[in-house]
């Protein structure tokens, strides 16, 4: 059965930075698009960041040009990057896979989840 299992999430005060990761079991993200979700306190879930089968990236206006999705080469682990962070940050961080990413327009992978926590 594939599994995602994030990791890296925490607690940090405002202004600091953490690194999320996910990594995969029984399955490559090859051909996969990946995503990261994160759902605040009492909030939907939201879509943050994306990378393609390609490298393609693409990021929510919320977090653009202080979080950075990244794959390594292998594909088999995920990256979330994070900087400047600020308390509307805290929520938990999902990642999630759609493969294979032509026919799979949402995801149909998903890991659990990691709590990341702002203070100011």
């Amino acid at each position: 059965q594939v599994t995602m299992v994030e990791s890296g999430g925490g607690s940090v005060q405002a202004g600091g930075s953490l690194m999320l990761s996910c990594a995969a079991r029984y399955v490559q993200f090859a051909n996969c698009g990946m995503d990261w979700y994160r759902q605040p306190p009492g909030k939907e879930r939201e879509l943050i960041a994306s990378i393609s089968e390609v490298g393609a990236t693409t990021y929510a206006d919320s977090v653009k040009g202080r979080f950075t999705i990244s794959i390594t080469t292998d594909v088999k682990t995920l990256y979330l990057h994070m900087t400047d962070l600020k308390s509307d940050d805290t929520a938990v961080y999902i990642c999630a896979a759609r493969c294979p990413a032509w026919l799979q327009e949402r995801p149909n992978y998903w890991g659990q989840g990691t709590q990341v926590t702002v203070s100011s």
